[in-house]
């Protein structure tokens, strides 16, 4: 009896919003101080085809013939959903290049990910860095602040001592220090005494394998006046190393041990501004995550481009990623301001490429971020302007341009990612399982641009061959001919 009462009680109330939305107004009603909307019966029951756990990601079957599988993948990266924006069709050309020889080569080339808050807790690098290592070599964690700011899954860490905290962006708590930031945009000074920080591997079960030991140090300093530096293996504390930079500036100090690390100690004494530690593992490749949180991507600028040529010099970058946009979203309301934010970040984009020439240059555009709109969360009326806006800015600048709006879904896909848990209620920031998707998808469209990188170059010497081979007929058609007309 109770079951029945309840079904009709539910039936009743479904019939009496079935009729409310057939009668209330479209543009709502006022009540009072309050405007009131009502949504209609096709919002209620809409069902949207975005599917953000099967965008792109699978891996991709080629056809069998080699010029319809450059072909495919050409469509893939040009005009895809994971697509790139390239100054020039080329372009990755020679990064793909240079990571294929660096692990035969003694090298760590290392990818920088410049990024707001949508990066903080290694999100996306580390799927992008799995991909990366797995693909190329390498390990660790990569590029570390002398001491923590945003937590990391990546590593454990703790520090002592006393620094002052310079920042080219972040709250006032921040010292601002003219130019003098290093190449995570922020530093760590010391004064006096002695400063210390410990770092020891991941235990948390998400964090790849690779980033979990670790073999290289370097400390990247800019040494004021009698700096030391002394290392320790925590795990086996006979495998130490002093030294003391024999220059004032920015200079580099390492430590390397035949075995794997789990753990290490650095202390540091005399005057100091500490810019990052690379932590590494073999040779191959690196992927740095540099979360800037509350930034706008017009930072660059403030760092002093000799300063930072000077502590880019001392790594060996293969590229650059810088991914914003997203905090400044909600500010745009004109056309006008879409234009003077992106004439900004061109400018961000050449200090960049003069600090680090050898280096390519990726933009990553903001993602889908909603808003309450007439009573129904929305896309930013801006955002779609802005998305195309930016790519034109990079690629005007000569560099790429990735967009995580497209690799999406596009317009309103915000509200279904944050459906289906892949992004929080703030329809702004990822959840951890949308941010691996998402890293996913850009590991996944670099994966392309790399598949389609090899397939041209065999392309080219399957054509290089042929055009040999009709050249060695051409030459013995010509030299029967001219035998024959000598008998």
């Amino acid at each position: 009896m109770k079951s029945k009462i309840v079904l009709l009680f539910m039936a009743v109330v479904l019939a009496a919003l079935f009729v409310l939305s057939r009668v209330f107004p479209t543009e709502g009603v006022d009540v009072g101080d309050m405007h009131l909307r009502f949504t209609n019966l096709h919002k209620m029951v809409e069902s949207r085809t975005v599917k953000p756990d099967t965008v792109a990601t699978a891996k991709i079957v080629a056809p069998l013939t080699l010029k319809d599988s450059v072909d495919y993948y050409h469509k893939m990266v040009d005009s895809g959903a994971l697509r790139f924006w390239l100054p020039e069709p080329h372009y990755l050309d020679s990064f793909w290049q240079t990571l294929e020889q660096a692990s035969q080569q003694g090298r760590t080339v290392r990818i920088l990910h410049y990024g707001d808050s949508q990066i903080e807790m290694d999100h996306m690098t580390s799927r992008l860095r799995a991909y990366m290592q797995e693909k190329f070599g390498g390990g660790g964690p990569g590029m570390l602040p002398f001491q923590t700011i945003t937590p990391t899954l990546s590593v454990r860490q703790s520090n002592n001592g006393t620094l002052a905290h310079l920042a080219s962006f972040g709250d006032s708590l921040a010292v601002r220090s003219i130019g003098n930031y290093g190449p995570m945009m922020q530093s760590f000074r010391l004064e006096e005494g002695e400063a210390t920080v410990t770092i020891k591997n991941a235990t948390n079960s998400h964090v790849d394998n690779r980033v979990k030991q670790f073999s290289r140090v370097r400390l990247i300093l800019n040494n004021r006046s009698g700096a030391t530096v002394n290392f320790t293996n925590q795990k086996n504390k006979s495998e130490r190393h002093h030294t003391r930079p024999e220059r004032q500036g920015i200079v580099a100090a390492d430590f390397e041990t035949d075995s794997s690390m789990t753990a290490f100690k650095i202390e540091v004494g005399g005057i100091a501004d500490l810019y990052c530690m690379l932590v590494d593992k073999g040779y191959g490749v690196a992927v740095d995550n540099i979360p800037m949180r509350g930034c706008s991507g017009q930072q660059f600028t403030l760092v002093g481009e000799k300063m930072l040529s000077e502590a880019y010099d001392l790594m060996d970058i293969g590229m650059i990623i810088m991914q914003f946009g997203g905090n400044s979203v909600p500010y745009f309301k004109t056309v006008e301001s879409i234009s003077t934010y992106c004439r900004s970040i061109g400018k961000q984009i050449d200090h960049l490429k003069n600090c680090c020439p050898e280096a390519k240059i990726l933009f990553i555009g903001p993602s889908d971020m909603s808003h309450r709109y007439k009573g129904e969360m929305q896309t930013y009326t801006m955002l779609p302007q802005l998305i195309d806006s930016l790519a034109a800015t990079a690629t005007a600048h000569g560099a790429a341009y990735w967009s995580i709006y497209h690799a999406m879904g596009g317009y309103n896909s915000m509200v279904e990612w944050s459906r289906q848990g892949l992004a929080g209620k703030d329809y702004i920031h990822f959840s951890q399982k949308g941010a691996d998707q998402m890293g996913d998808n850009l590991a996944q469209a670099f994966a392309n641009s790399h598949e389609l990188y090899n397939l041209e170059q065999r392309w080219e010497k399957q054509e290089a061959l042929q055009k040999e081979k009709k050249s060695a007929l051409k030459k013995k058609a010509k030299g029967k001919r001219r035998r024959g007309g000598r008998r």
